[in-house]
């Protein structure tokens, strides 16, 4: 990896030249010779440093996760739609008819569902657009971010877009309506 210096080598050719006269001289221990081209590049890793980005990497999880969740739904949304149900059939009456209980106690419990699990997908898509814009306001000359980071947080960001489209489509009905009574 290292290059001889023109004492060592004995004669100078044409291509040796330039390199001979950037090249650090190898002390008596008999330590490998650096360029100043490689010290250069040595200098300056075209790698991410160990240990940084840490908060790019978490926020990144976070958005995948809170994309997964908005899929899956949550605890949140399932305690949020047990409750809409127990409000909804404390608050119908006994003689109400079967379309009115069915909206009451099933219907807000489902719409209650799709705007957990909207809420969940936007936040998603919001921390993972956040995290991949990141970059463009940090530092100048420091744009750089691990790949995995990025393919993270285009992760969070796609689920994102799937749960809140499902959600949407939950609560407008388009998907999976309440059956037509009467």
């Amino acid at each position: 990896m290292g290059t001889k210096t023109v004492d060592e080598t004995g004669a100078e050719t044409g291509a040796d030249t330039e390199r001979d006269e950037t090249a650090v001289e190898a002390t008596e221990a008999g330590d490998v010779t650096v360029t100043e081209a490689e010290a250069e590049a040595e200098a300056e890793p075209d790698e991410v440093p160990a240990g940084s980005g840490v908060g790019q990497g978490a926020a990144a999880v976070v958005s995948a996760a809170l994309g997964l969740v908005s899929l899956t739904g949550g605890w949140l949304g399932t305690v949020a739609a047990a409750r809409e149900t127990l409000v909804g059939q404390l608050e119908t009456a006994a003689d109400a008819g079967i379309a009115t209980q069915v909206k009451e106690v099933y219907g807000d419990a489902w719409n209650t569902t799709a705007l957990w699990a909207g809420l969940f997908a936007l936040t998603a898509l919001i921390v993972g657009v956040v995290v991949l814009a990141r970059p463009a306001f940090g530092t100048p000359g420091r744009t750089l971010q691990a790949p995995w980071i990025k393919s993270v947080a285009w992760a969070g960001v796609s689920l994102g877009v799937i749960g809140l489209l499902l959600a949407v489509l939950k609560y407008t009905d388009v998907l999976l309506a309440l059956p037509a009574t009467g």
